[in-house]
């Protein structure tokens, strides 16, 4: 039977294909004030829905677009079928299909799937990062200055403003560069593929960061709270590094204001 990696891969790379035959003329719905939703969601999430419930049928569910579905096992996937919807709906090619196993709190699997570059990123515990195949490891940065990091924004913009921008700027004094691309997804595969040395963000959902924390882990970085603790599944606030540079950029987002 084919493996838990190996259904999320053919699972994701076919809800890659739907993004990318709506890509350029879709047209959004707001959920909120300035979180999008579009079809192209929800056609990409009913592919991974069918693919999922066909291979395990008695798995959960928890997607983005339509919530909560029950299984009878231990086993949950977190799904995000697009992440990067507002690039998504401007027309900014960079979004990802994100899929995330986790069993009894410990991440088992995590695939990313970027339709756009062809490009699969995808772990299981205990077995390494693999991008279309081809292992990965983190990168060896090991001074913050030296650093190019990521970072990304809630749709809050109010907490945005007068909370995280801060932080923003002490880390923007201390690194040698940030970028702020819009899909936290793929941040964390750049993380893990050696592109980025770090990543944090603020505020996200368990589909989010699920299956990038298992390819960071299983590439040779590390993934915490901003506390440096290792709740279970879900991150809301998380930090992922190459391990080098994690106490040093934890040590920045929580200084205190005036530090």
């Amino acid at each position: 039977m084919p493996t838990f990696e190996e259904v999320a891969i053919e699972v994701a790379q076919r809800a890659g294909g739907v993004l990318c035959r709506h890509f350029g003329h879709v047209r959004a719905e707001h959920k909120g004030d300035v979180d999008l939703v579009t079809i192209a969601d929800r056609d990409a999430e009913a592919v991974i829905l069918d693919g999922l419930r066909a291979a395990f049928p008695h798995h959960q569910v928890v997607a983005e677009e339509s919530g909560t579905h029950a299984g009878a096992d231990e086993f949950v996937w977190y799904v995000d079928p697009l992440d990067g919807t507002t690039n998504f709906v401007h027309g900014f090619p960079h979004f990802a299909v994100s899929l995330g196993l986790v069993a009894e709190g410990s991440l088992m699997t995590g695939v990313v799937h970027d339709p756009m570059r062809q490009e699969t990123f995808h772990a299981s515990r205990g077995r390494g990062a693999f991008l279309n195949g081809r292992p990965i490891v983190v990168s060896r940065v090991e001074r913050l200055e030296q650093a190019l990091l990521a970072t990304g924004f809630p749709y809050d913009r109010r907490r945005s403003a007068t909370e995280l921008v801060p932080v923003f700027q002490r880390v923007l004094r201390q690194s040698q560069g940030i970028r702020r691309a819009g899909a936290a997804a793929l941040d964390l595969a750049y993380v893990a593929s050696g592109r980025l040395d770090g990543y944090w963000e603020a505020l996200l959902q368990p589909w989010d960061t699920a299956a990038g924390s298992v390819l960071v882990a299983e590439a040779g970085g590390m993934v915490t709270a901003y506390d440096g603790s290792r709740p279970l599944v879900p991150y809301r606030d998380i930090v992922a590094t190459n391990s080098h540079l994690h106490a040093a950029l934890r040590a920045v987002i929580e200084a205190p204001e005036n530090g």
